[in-house]
């Protein structure tokens, strides 16, 4: 992608990468602190909901690290968004198959399954398109990427607050 492209994006990528480092890091320190809650018959739940929260905080950083990365050959930066976006979305089709494999689908609200499989999905689709842009030199390609990091960062902390006050209402005491 043609670093004129991504040039006026760079403080974005910036901010928006350093902020999804940051929330990595507490999903780490907010699983370390909610062991307690974590129990083997829970584990299902941990992998369905809190991993995909750090792998969408993860894909952001790395989008990210992609749009400031000073590559002199477009194609490999365009093939590296895609891949991420790909990447992306087996994951997802990962979770909501093991979501309905263990009857979550049934047991969580409609607004989870949203946010925790649908809009996580549907970025990562829009982070692929992105890719593809870029390698055709299309103008849309940075608001694209931008669109796609910005859903999987609005899914991550709604995902990561309805995490929160489910740990909170179950905290003994």
């Amino acid at each position: 992608m043609p670093r004129t492209m991504l040039e006026p994006w760079h403080d974005f990528f910036t901010l928006v990468g350093a902020s999804a480092a940051t929330l990595v890091g507490l999903m780490f320190v907010a699983a370390s602190v909610g062991t307690g809650l974590f129990s083997e018959e829970r584990e299902i739940g941990l992998r369905t909901f809190l991993s995909p929260t750090v792998v969408a905080f993860s894909v952001v950083l790395a989008s990210c690290v992609v749009g400031v990365l000073p590559s002199p050959n477009s194609s490999v930066s365009a093939a590296l968004v895609s891949g991420i976006g790909l990447l992306g979305l087996v994951y997802s089709a990962l979770i909501w198959r093991r979501m309905v494999r263990n009857g979550l689908v049934r047991k969580i609200d409609l607004e989870d399954r949203i946010w925790y499989a649908v809009a996580p999905a549907l970025a990562y689709v829009v982070l692929t398109v992105s890719g593809v842009a870029f390698a055709l030199a299309s103008e849309a390609a940075a608001a694209l990427l931008a669109a796609g990091i910005c859903l999987l960062l609005l899914a991550g902390i709604r995902n990561a607050w309805d995490m929160t006050t489910w740990a909170v209402l179950r905290r003994p005491g």
